[in-house]
This record gives C-alpha cells, sequence and structure tokens, in this order.
C-alpha cells in the first residue's frame, strides 16, 4: 500500500512539474522496454550499446559519452557550450536522437544539443549506425542515438547519490531511486550541473570568458502492470539550463542562452496471442530565450510544441517470421520573435518484416510514408541481411533511402524562411563484418552515402535564406574492438574505435567543414577486487573550416588522454570514492576554430548505494 502511494503521488508531482514549466528482443515478465524496433529490427547494421558501467566512468554530459566512446564527431564551442555531431561525415541535422522509442530532434534546429543531455538519468544508451529513416523518421541519415529507461517489474529497491567536484569549481549532484515489485515499477532521477567555466587557455594568458553553465534534469519512468497481459507506463523529462556564451574577444558583448524542455510519454501496451501492440501518446516542448546582452532585460525566443500519436502493431507470424505496423501522427505548433506563428501536421506509416530463413541466415525489410501539407515526402525503405558463415563470423549488408524534413526555422525564419523547400534525401549502403574469439569482439564496416538537395543557408540580397543546393557523397570504414579478460580477482578490458570518414561537397570536390579524416578513441580498464583504473585516449585528425579546404584556418589534430581511479570501501552497502585527471598531458586543443578547450584538470566523486 505504501507503494502504491508513493507511486501515485510521484507522478503527480511530474505531472505539475511539467506543467509549471509549461539476438531479437522478446517481452519478459520481469523487464519491458519501450524502443523494441532497435534490437527486432537491426540485425543488418551496426549497433553499439554503452554498458551502465561505461556510462558512469566517464563525465556526465552526452558529449563527453559518445566522443570517447564511439566512432561519432563532436565539435564544441568550448567546455558546456552548443554540441553537434557529426555521424559518418553528415551534419548534426542528420543524426537522430531517439528517446524511449520518440525523435526528439529540435523542431527548431533539426538537432540536439549533446550537452543538454545528462547520461545518468538512462539504464542503456544505443548507437545504431546508418539510415533508420524508414523507422524513426526525420534525421536518421547518419544514424541514431538511443536512450532508454528499462522498466524491471521484480522485487528491487535501490538508491544511489553520485556528488562530485572539479576544476573551475565544477560542482554535480546526481540521486536515483528504483523501486519496483512484481506490479509496479518506478524509477526517479535528479541531476544538477554546473560550473564557473572560467579555465586558463593552454600555451597563453588568455582565459574562457563569460562560460559559467547550469542545468538541472528530472526524470522519470513508471509502470504498472494491469494483469499479465496489459502495461500502463509513463516516461517524463525536463531539462532547465542556463549558458553564457564564452567570448572570443575580451571586448565582445556578452551573451546568455536559456533552454526549457519538457517531454512526457504515456504508453500502453498490450498482448494477446501473437499480437503486439503499444499504444503512445506523447506531448513535447521546447523553448529558449536568447540574451543578445546579458546587462538587458530584453531578449529573443523560440518555441515549439509538439503532440504525437502512436500505435506500434507486432504480429509473431511464427517463431521465424515478425511483422510490425507503426502508424503515427505529429503535430508541431511554433512560434516565436523570429518566426512565423505556424502548425505542421505529419501522418505516416510503416511497415517492417524480419524473416529468420535458417540458424544462420536472416534478412529484413521495412517501409515508411509520411503524408504533410508543407513538404512532399518520398517513400522510405530499408533492406539488410545478416548471414552467420562461421561460429566466429557475421557477414551484414543493409541498403536504404533517408531523408530530413525543413525545421520550423527553415521555413518560417523571418527574413529569410522558405516554405518551398523539399526534404533532403539519401541514398546509402554498408556492408559489416563482425568476428567474435573467446573474449575478443570486433566489427569492421563500409558505407557509402549520397545525399542530395542539402539544405544550405545561403545569402540572397540583404538577408540569408535556405536553399535545397547541396549534393554530398560520404564514404568510409569503421571499426569498433571489445576485448575482455579476468584472471583470478584481476580483471582487464580494452576498448576502442576508429573511423576513416570521407564527406565531399560533389560540385567543389572538396571535403565538408568539421569532418575529420580520421578519428580514434580507447580506454584501458583493469580491477582488483574493489579497486578500479581506467585510462582512455581520443585522437582526431585536424579539420577544415573553409569549404575551400584552405588549410591557413584549419582546427589542427589532437590527442586528449584522462585517467580515473576508485576505490569501493563498502561492506554492506557501496561508498565509492573516485578522482579523474582530464586532459592528462595538457593538450592546447579545440574542436572549432578559437573555441579552446580546458587544459589539464581534475575532478573527484564519491558515490553511495544503498
Amino acid at each position: 500500500m505504501t507503494f502504491k502511494k508513493l507511486f501515485l503521488v510521484a507522478i503527480f508531482f511530474v505531472c505539475q512539474f511539467a506543467l509549471a514549466q509549461n539476438d531479437s528482443i522478446h517481452y519478459l515478465k520481469t523487464v519491458e522496454i519501450s524502443d523494441l524496433q532497435l534490437k527486432n529490427f537491426s540485425d543488418s547494421q551496426s549497433v553499439q550499446q554503452l554498458s551502465d558501467s561505461i556510462i558512469k566512468k566517464n563525465q556526465v554530459s552526452l558529449t563527453s559519452l559518445l566522443n570517447y566512446n564511439t566512432v561519432i564527431y563532436f565539435k564544441e564551442n568550448g567546455l558546456g557550450m552548443v554540441s553537434s555531431p557529426s555521424f559518418r561525415g553528415t551534419t548534426a541535422q542528420q543524426t537522430a536522437v531517439i528517446w524511449n522509442g520518440i525523435n526528439i530532434n529540435s523542431q527548431l534546429l533539426g538537432q540536439t544539443d549533446f550537452n543538454t543531455i545528462t547520461t545518468r538519468d538512462f539504464k542503456n544508451i544505443t548507437v545504431r549506425a546508418g539510415g533508420g529513416s524508414s523507422i524513426y523518421g526525420s534525421s536518421a541519415i547518419g544514424g541514431s542515438i538511443h536512450l532508454n529507461n528499462d522498466l524491471s517489474f521484480k522485487k528491487e529497491f535501490s538508491n544511489e547519490i553520485r556528488l562530485n567536484y572539479g576544476s573551475f569549481n565544477t560542482i554535480g549532484a546526481n540521486y536515483k531511486v528504483n523501486v519496483s515489485d512484481e506490479r509496479f515499477s518506478f524509477q526517479a532521477s535528479i541531476t544538477r550541473n554546473s560550473s564557473d567555466n572560467d579555465y586558463d587557455y593552454v600555451d597563453s594568458e588568455d582565459k574562457n570568458l563569460n562560460g559559467e553553465y547550469y542545468n538541472t534534469t528530472f526524470n522519470i519512468a513508471a509502470g504498472y502492470k494491469i494483469n499479465d497481459n496489459n502495461y500502463l507506463k509513463l516516461y517524463s523529462q525536463v531539462f532547465d539550463g542556463e549558458r553564457h556564451f564564452s567570448l572570443i574577444f575580451p571586448s565582445e558583448i556578452k551573451t546568455k542562452y536559456q533552454d526549457l524542455n519538457s517531454r512526457n510519454l504515456l504508453e500502453w501496451d498490450s498482448f494477446f496471442g501473437k499480437f503486439t501492440s503499444k499504444v503512445k501518446v506523447a506531448a513535447l516542448k521546447e523553448r529558449y530565450k536568447y540574451f543578445g546582452n546579458i546587462d538587458s532585460d530584453s531578449y529573443t525566443f523560440g518555441e515549439v510544441k509538439t503532440y504525437i500519436g502512436k500505435y506500434d502493431l507486432v504480429f509473431d507470424v511464427n517463431d521465424a517470421i515478425k511483422l510490425n505496423a507503426i502508424f503515427d501522427y505529429t503535430q508541431n505548433k511554433g512560434n516565436g520573435s523570429d518566426i512565423k506563428n505556424e502548425q505542421r501536421n505529419i501522418g505516416s506509416g510503416s511497415l517492417l518484416f524480419k524473416h529468420i530463413l535458417t540458424s544462420k541466415f536472416t534478412y529484413e525489410l521495412s517501409f515508411r510514408k509520411e503524408i504533410t501539407d508543407n513538404y512532399k515526402s518520398p517513400v522510405l525503405f530499408s533492406a539488410g541481411t545478416n548471414f552467420a558463415v562461421t561460429d566466429f563470423y557475421t557477414l551484414k549488408l543493409n541498403g536504404s533511402k533517408n531523408f530530413r524534413v525543413p525545421t520550423f526555422n527553415d521555413l518560417y525564419w523571418q527574413p529569410g524562411g522558405n516554405e518551398n523547400l523539399k526534404p533532403e534525401s539519401s541514398y546509402q549502403a554498408e556492408l559489416g563484418n563482425d568476428f567474435h574469439f573467446k573474449n575478443f569482439k570486433i566489427s569492421l564496416t563500409g558505407y557509402y552515402i549520397d545525399i542530395k538537395d542539402m539544405l544550405r543557408w545561403i545569402p540572397t540580397g540583404s538577408f540569408w535564406s535556405p536553399q535545397n543546393t547541396h549534393k554530398v557523397r560520404t564514404y568510409g570504414g569503421e571499426a569498433i574492438l571489445n576485448w575482455s579478460k579476468s584472471i583470478g580477482n584481476h580483471r582487464f578490458e580494452f576498448n576502442g574505435t576508429y573511423a576513416y570518414t570521407v564527406s565531399e561537397d560533389m560540385e567543389m570536390k572538396k571535403q565538408l567543414i568539421y569532418v575529420p579524416y580520421h578519428k580514434a578513441t580507447s580506454s584501458v580498464g583493469y580491477s582488483l577486487k574493489k579497486f578500479t583504473a581506467d585510462y582512455q585516449f581520443l585522437y582526431n585528425r585536424e579539420v577544415f573550416t573553409r569549404s575551400d579546404n584552405n588549410s591557413k584556418y584549419n582546427v589542427d589534430a589532437y590527442l586528449v588522454s584522462n585517467a580515473s581511479a576508485n576505490y569501493d570501501f563498502g561492506k554492506t552497502n557501496s561508498y565509492t570514492l573516485g578522482f579523474q585527471v582530464l586532459n592528462l598531458y595538457n593538450e592546447n586543443y579545440a574542436s572549432v576554430e578559437n573555441r579552446f578547450l580546458p587544459g589539464r584538470n581534475y575532478n573527484m566523486y564519491l558515490i553511495l548505494k544503498f
């Protein structure tokens, strides 16, 4: 009875809080997940799941986690500032972020700022490389990032508090609670991060000015088992943050940016015979305020409210054949000081098919069509195979057509918005090779992407306007390696990634800006009973910052290393004390021109589990 009261109070609280801020997966009795398509229809593509242990030993931002553990390249306008990915040489708007099965890319900018996502709020984070628009819609051209809160229906109670303090008066706190039994499941977390962010530049007398920031995230996932065949689930998240934008020159006017994002998803899962039904209703809101002078109360703003209704029906024809039909309707309502007040309505239907032809050979197909009055959408598709050639070698092949729709800023910005834009579209193919030898795994993937009608903002008289002008060809190769070994009480782990990327403007025959030809990461871990030590490095080749590839304006290559160690002092409960040295060798580096990142700095943390 106490738990029921806790559950109801928590749901009431989160609703009030949000309103005030205006191998295949099978259903298990103990675990319920929301994004089934991720595992059920990705056998022919590269999928990298980042474990809970990897999430915990990295910095709190999604940027840091993915930058040091995946092939995705990131450019940051200074530590904690705006962060944009480039996945397989594509733009930031061509990487989709999927939250519990819902695409959450900004309807204003078309991308997710990865420094507004805190990793402590999720039980698993997965990177799905390659095209996924036939399942997840707009933006899934280079790949997609999946953030999931898995609900467990078994008896469990746990609390965790993580506190950290580091250089530049950087403070972080995270509290998580997990309570569940056979009928209820409840998870909640709250995260607070702040920093003066006033670091000195390496080999310079200058420092990072006006770089302070703070943010708070509240996250909840709750489930109720009505009976053996029906589950009701609620997911909710609120992010509230403020960043002062770092200055390049001390004489510049100081500015700041506030953003408030809220996401609410209600889901009803039903199981009857060979059918699985999921009904989802979601309400998303994004709002920003930009202060061109922090000493003034005046600001510009933009806001989009998104409402989603989605029906997902899975039919297990037999043990070998699975069909999945998805129908969804999305409404976007946008307004702001610089955009027209407009509404966009999108309806779509998808059909997914998977056939395990033999124990060694599987193929999958998917199709999607969207209908809206704002643009003409092509028929999207994906087709792939997974063939276990031997016990240790698996061959994967996938081809797809994908797209990205124009954003509210592209269509309705005043002045300059262009309501006649077409969606970006792409054809792509990839060939994957997975090898497994006892404790050793390696994935080698080659890919080719042809993108047309890429959107670019170009000058048209007295202002800039977006046009479908660009055609881009992207190709390259990726390697992901994992090795682990236990010898008595000693455990060793090694993880590494490497990406070679060519992303060319077909007209100029030049590499796109901020796309490195080479990126590599690696991490080495060692543990002995309650002691753990880790070392990781990140290497990025130089990048061009001008479309003519003038080497005079390159951002130089850099290699950055981090080291950490921790010890668990607990007996019955866990009390872990840890220390990190970031940028161990005091590298002078930047990922964006003139936006330098910190030299050697330190962080200590305490984790309490009870």
